[in-house]
């Protein structure tokens, strides 16, 4: 197989210009609304439109399972995997109830769940294996089930786009995917194992050490190339994050702004910003994550997190949080009044 991805267009530099204008048209000393300002002038340049419309929201929610779960790297079972898919597909999780929140609809796929749903679950159906392998013993897959997984991803992003979609957020489950994005961090950004790996759902002092060495056997197994980001993700990463890759560079394909998530999307994000350099400026990172890698990621990006609220959860849940910003941002742009408009004097 040979991965083909789409065109990422520049940004449209006359709608940033226009939105940028407006912004320092309307009732309110300039730049006095921070980093919203920026964000409308971002999206404006993102979708090429003013008025913004940030109507139609979806998360979509890729799960897999990952083999490195066999070296004790989590608390949680691997059966967790299933068992949250079947929950966001009731609708019981705390993506569902944010997404819900911020209008948004969440869209779960299975995309290499070691574990099999009825075809009526609302879910959508793209297992290209039951998990990964453990990489701690060799790659986690083959190159072309890392290409599947992003062909995947572009496939659900463009499936959505054609309902209707202004702005896309990414959000993960999967047992031990901590444990695959320090392993892509590490490579990709250059740092030491034990600098990118946090505690994931929870481990103790024991479990992280642990987690730090078994990362480390797994890059000196593996040996991925930094150089190629595919192999990265094929050696060392999971099925779930090659999903978010597609995803990402699908949502920029379009012209749709992309909400990055926590760790995990962070992870995707990388690889994607590797893959197709054009996707970084269509990126917009939700939160910091309490994961002490996801700094050391958003660094390497060039992005800064709109909130902090000390999450690690995944799911989506920090960029279903921080959609209400970027609304927030659109609708200054769109509803503000000009000191024309209202009568209001500017400054002299």
């Amino acid at each position: 197989m040979t991965l083909t991805l789409p065109p990422i267009p520049p940004l449209d530099t006359s709608a940033q210009a226009a939105a940028r204008a407006r912004q320092n048209t309307l009732t309110k000393p300039p730049g006095s609304l921070g980093r919203l300002e920026e964000l409308s002038v971002q999206l404006a340049a993102i979708t090429g439109k003013t008025p913004l419309s940030i109507d139609r929201k979806a998360v979509i929610v890729m799960a897999a399972d990952h083999g490195v779960t066999a070296e004790g790297v989590s608390d949680y079972p691997a059966e967790v995997t299933p068992q949250m898919v079947l929950n966001f597909a009731r609708g019981g999780a705390a993506i569902n109830v944010l997404a819900k929140q911020a209008g948004a609809r969440v869209v779960v796929v299975d995309i290499g769940v070691a574990a099999d749903f009825d075809s009526a679950t609302p879910i959508r159906h793209h297992k290209i294996a039951p998990g990964t392998q453990n990489m701690a013993l060799g790659p986690a897959m083959t190159r072309a089930q890392a290409e599947t997984a992003i062909n995947v991803g572009l496939e659900v992003v463009n499936a959505e786009i054609a309902k209707g979609l202004d702005l896309v957020a990414t959000g993960d489950m999967g047992i031990g995917n901590t444990t695959a994005s320090a392993a892509i961090t590490a490579i990709l950004t250059g740092q030491p194992v034990a600098k990118v790996t946090g505690r994931g759902a929870g481990v103790d002092d024991a479990g992280l050490a642990r987690k730090i060495a078994i990362i480390e056997r797994a890059l000196a197994v593996n040996k991925p190339d930094s150089n190629d980001p595919l192999d990265v993700l094929c050696k060392v990463g999971g099925l779930e994050i090659g999903g978010l890759v597609g995803v990402i560079i699908g949502g920029a394909a379009n012209k749709i702004p992309v909400v990055i998530d926590g760790f995990i999307s962070g992870a995707a994000a990388l690889v994607a910003a590797r893959l197709a350099p054009e996707v970084k400026p269509y990126l917009i990172a939700a939160h910091q994550s309490v994961e002490i890698g996801h700094r050391v990621m958003l660094e390497a990006l060039g992005l800064r997190p709109l909130l902090d609220l000390d999450l690690r959860l995944g799911e989506g849940t920090g960029a279903a949080l921080a959609f209400h910003l970027v609304e927030a941002a659109a609708r200054i742009l769109n509803e503000m009044a000009t000191f024309a408009e209202a009568g209001v004097s500017d400054k002299v």
